[in-house]
């Protein structure tokens, strides 16, 4: 599909304590182009010098003077729309629908003056499409950096996606797949965010190690390296752009999934789940040789399955300790049983809030190098 020439016009502004910048990245100004803007996340600087955000919740800051600011964006056909969500002076605010066909301006202005910093995320994920972003307009704007911390990188399903957990404004079983994402409020960047570290989310729903929801694949080994996570695709992402201090892997749901029930399905093969995911452990470790690895469990598989997930993770754990003796062993986490209350027998909001406090205490030696 050929991108539109129409942007939609998101002004977010408000007033409250202005949350200290972590860095100036640009001379205050009435215009910040978006090639200005640093993006934490998988992303792309088009042709055009527009900012195509691509991966589940990453994110761009800016600070601004007043009472209104603007973000010009885009989408790539006049039928999709997408979301983004936004903090403002460190107070999370609500997700924004954006239309692709939609030409007229949505403009929020604040009741008072001041200074103001603002976080955008998508609020997506990668295979819901890009949102290209054109440009800020506001005043004395100035672009954020994130402050020097530990990364964490997430690597899983449509569970670290936060996708079908957010039935407050669409709800379960109506419009798209995508209106109930909320990447922001998803587990990954609440641990991020009580532990003070910075995250990037790598992650695609229904994806497996070895098989997905209801297909052979391509599933995650196939596609991590690709920068939209789509086999087919001929961009392929630069990992020198961020360097994790910690990777995350939480895969299995889908793999250990009977599918729709339409679909002929095989019994969950343990060889083939803990040799295709010892793949993606060592191009992991390929990209990142210094990185923490962590596996996570899936509070979606109970049961039988649960207790055969946790042997899996076990194994590979065994087996990678095996293979680099002279690394950080890998960590494995399990969570508790959980029966969601998302959308689709997702987590949702509230359950991701659990998840994220069962991991906290896990992440935080792990971030500390310990």
């Amino acid at each position: 599909m050929k991108m539109l020439n129409k942007y939609v016009l998101l002004a977010f502004c408000g007033l409250g304590l202005s949350a200290a910048p972590a860095a100036v990245a640009a001379k205050g100004g009435n215009i910040l182009p978006a090639k200005g803007l640093t993006a934490y996340g998988r992303y792309r600087l088009t042709e055009a010098k527009q900012l195509e955000l691509i991966s589940s919740a990453v994110h761009f800051g800016f600070s601004f003077e007043g009472t209104q600011c603007e973000i010009f964006a885009s989408l790539p056909g006049a039928d999709d729309h997408n979301y983004l969500q936004y903090e403002l002076d460190g107070v999370y605010q609500r997700r924004l629908r954006i239309d692709g066909s939609s030409k007229s301006p949505l403009v929020l202005t604040a009741p008072g003056p001041g200074r103001h910093t603002v976080w955008v995320y998508k609020a997506t994920e990668a295979h819901t499409g890009p949102i290209f972003v054109q440009k800020i307009t506001g005043k004395q704007l100035k672009a954020l950096r994130e402050p020097a911390a530990p990364l964490i990188e997430f690597i899983g399903n449509s569970i670290t996606c936060g996708a079908a957990m957010d039935a407050s404004e669409v709800p379960c079983g109506t419009g798209a797949y995508h209106d109930q994402h909320n990447a922001y409020q998803a587990y990954g960047p609440r641990v991020a965010r009580a532990l003070k570290t910075r995250f990037v989310l790598s992650s695609v729903s229904g994806i497996g190690a070895y098989r997905n929801w209801n297909s052979d694949g391509p599933t995650m080994p196939q596609v991590y390296e690709k920068t939209d996570f789509q086999e087919a695709s001929p961009q392929r992402w630069d990992f020198s752009t961020f360097t994790p201090k910690v990777v995350s892997i939480a895969l299995g749901t889908n793999d250990f999934s009977n599918g729709d029930g339409k679909r002929p399905r095989l019994p969950f093969d343990s060889a083939q789940f803990v040799g295709r995911y010892l793949d993606l452990v060592t191009l992991v470790k390929a990209k990142y040789p210094k990185a923490r690895i962590a596996l996570l469990s899936s509070p979606m598989v109970n049961g039988q399955n649960r207790t055969k997930l946790q042997n899996c993770l076990t194994a590979i754990k065994t087996n990678t300790d095996a293979a680099h003796p002279a690394d950080q062993p890998v960590a494995l986490f399990f969570f508790q049983p959980m029966q969601p209350r998302g959308c689709g027998g997702h987590p949702n909001v509230e359950d991701h809030a659990i998840m994220a406090k069962e991991l906290e205490p896990f992440f935080r030696p792990l971030v500390a190098g310990k």
